[in-house]
C-alpha cells in the first residue's frame, strides 16, 4: 500500500516545496471559493446565465495575454520576485471582491473588472510558480512533486465548489470572499519564505521579442510541443463539460444535481489518481504514458456517450439507474487527465531549459485555459447536430484517431526517456 500512495519524499526533502505547496492547498480552496461565489454573485445580481458567460471572456482573455507575456517576465527576473508580486496583486484583487460586497455595490461591471485584473496576475503567478519547482527538488522526483501538486488542486477543485455554495447560503458573499482572503495569505508567506531563484543561464529582456524567442524554441522541440498537442486533442475533442446540463436534463434525469455529480466525478478520478501516484516516479517512457493516458480519457467519454446512449431518454422519470456506468466512465476519465498532466508537466520541467521554462509555462497555462473553451465549443456545436450521447461517442473517438495522428507525426515521443530527458 505504501508503494502506491503519493510519494512525499518531495515534501521530506525541500522545506520550501513542502511551504509552497501547504501554502497552495490553502490557497487553491479560496480561489475555488471566489470563482464560484463571483458566478453566484453575478446571476444573483443579473438574472442572466449571459452574464455569467461573459464572466468567463473577461476570465479567459487577460489569462491568455498574461500569460503569454507573463512567462518572459518570469525568465527575465528573479522568479520568487515576480511570484510575490504577482501574488500580492491576487490577494490585494481579492480584498477588493470582498470590500465590494461588505460595501453592497452591486455592479456587475465592478466584478468584471475586478476578474480581469486577477486573471492577469495569475497569467504571470502561474509560470512562475511552476518554473519555481524543478529548482526546489530533484530532476527525479518531478513526478512525485507534481502528483502532490494535483492533490491539492484537486481538493481545491472539489472542496471549494462545495464549500462556496455552502458559505454563500449561510453567511453571504461577503464572508465567502473573506475565507479567500485569509486562505490566500498562506500562499503569500510560502512564496516570502523561498530564497532567492533568479534564472540560470542566458537572460533575455522581458518583451514581445522574448515572447517569440520562446515559441520559436517550441517549435525546435518536438517532444516538449508534443505535450501541449496532445492535450489539445484531448480538450477541443472529447471535453464532456458543455454537454453535462442537457445529460442531466434529458437523458440521465436530476437536472443540475446529475450535472454537478458527473463533474465531481472527474475531480474524484484525479484526486483518485494523485492519492495513489507512487508508481508513477518509476515510469521511465513517459511520453508513451501520457499518449495511452490520453487514449484512455477519448475512450471513458465514448464509454460514457455509450451508456447515455443505451440508457435512453430519462426526463421527468426520476434519475436513471444508467447513472452509475456513467460516473464509472468519467471517473476513470479524471485518473487519466490526472496521470497525463503529471507526466505532461514533468517532460515540460524536465526537457526546458531554466531560462525558457517562464515562458513555455506560459504557454502551458493558455493550453490549459484555452483548450476546455475550443473543447465547450465543439462539444456544443456536435452536440446540438447530433444529440449529446453521439457527441460524446464521436469525440471521444476523434480524441483517440487525433492523438495516434500525432504520434504517427512524431514518433520519437513515444521513446521519451525520463533519464535522458531530450526536448
Amino acid at each position: 500500500m505504501q508503494k502506491l500512495l503519493a510519494d512525499i519524499t518531495p515534501l521530506q526533502e525541500s522545506p520550501d516545496f513542502r511551504r509552497l505547496w501547504l501554502g497552495l492547498g490553502l490557497s487553491s480552496i479560496g480561489t475555488q471559493l471566489t470563482v464560484v461565489a463571483v458566478s453566484l454573485e453575478v446571476y444573483s445580481l443579473s438574472q442572466s446565465i449571459l452574464a455569467v458567460g461573459v464572466l468567463g471572456i473577461f476570465a479567459l482573455v487577460p489569462l491568455v495575454i498574461a500569460g503569454l507575456y507573463g512567462g518572459s517576465v518570469v525568465d527575465a527576473h528573479d522568479r520568487r520576485t515576480v511570484a510575490l508580486l504577482s501574488a500580492g496583486v491576487l490577494w490585494l484583487v481579492t480584498i477588493c471582491i470582498a470590500l465590494q460586497a461588505w460595501l453592497g455595490v452591486h455592479e456587475v461591471l465592478v466584478l468584471y473588472l475586478l476578474v480581469a485584473v486577477q486573471s492577469a496576475a495569475a497569467g504571470i503567478n502561474q509560470p512562475a510558480r511552476s518554473a519555481i519547482i524543478p529548482r526546489l527538488v530533484r530532476r527525479e522526483l518531478l513526478p512525485a512533486a507534481n502528483a502532490l501538486s494535483m492533490i491539492v488542486f484537486g481538493l481545491g477543485t472539489t472542496v471549494g465548489p462545495l464549500a462556496a455554495g455552502v458559505l454563500v447560503a449561510s453567511v453571504g458573499y461577503s464572508w465567502t470572499y473573506t475565507v479567500d482572503v485569509l486562505t490566500f495569505t498562506a500562499s503569500l508567506w510560502a512564496l516570502f519564505k523561498l530564497p532567492s531563484l533568479p534564472p540560470e543561464g542566458a537572460v533575455r529582456r522581458a518583451g514581445f521579442r522574448s515572447v517569440l524567442e520562446g515559441l520559436k524554441f517550441l517549435g525546435s522541440r518536438p517532444n516538449v510541443r508534443m505535450t501541449f498537442l496532445v492535450d489539445l486533442c484531448a480538450m477541443i475533442f472529447a471535453m464532456p463539460r458543455a454537454l453535462l446540463p442537457a445529460v442531466g436534463a434529458v437523458w440521465l434525469g436530476g437536472g443540475a444535481a446529475t450535472a454537478g455529480l458527473l463533474l465531481a466525478a472527474i475531480a474524484a478520478g484525479s484526486l483518485l489518481a494523485a492519492l495513489f501516484s507512487g508508481p508513477l516516479g518509476h515510469i521511465r517512457r513517459q511520453g508513451l504514458a501520457v499518449v495511452w493516458s490520453i487514449t484512455i480519457w477519448g475512450a471513458s467519454i465514448t464509454g460514457m456517450g455509450t451508456v447515455i446512449l443505451l440508457g435512453g431518454h430519462y426526463a421527468g422519470q426520476g434519475t436513471s439507474p444508467w447513472i452509475i456506468g456513467a460516473v464509472f466512465a468519467l471517473v476513470v476519465s479524471g485518473v487519466a487527465d490526472s496521470v497525463s498532466g503529471v507526466f505532461r508537466s514533468t517532460i515540460l520541467q524536465s526537457a526546458t531549459p531554466d531560462n525558457m521554462r517562464g515562458r513555455l509555462q506560459g504557454v502551458f497555462i493558455v493550453v490549459v485555459a484555452g483548450g476546455p473553451r475550443l473543447g465547450d465549443l465543439f462539444a456544443g456545436g456536435t452536440g446540438q447536430r447530433l444529440g449529446e450521447a453521439m457527441a460524446a461517442i464521436v469525440g471521444g473517438i476523434l480524441c483517440i484517431l487525433a492523438v495516434w495522428l500525432m504520434v504517427r507525426l512524431q514518433p520519437r515521443f513515444l521513446h521519451y526517456d525520463a533519464l535522458h530527458p531530450e526536448p
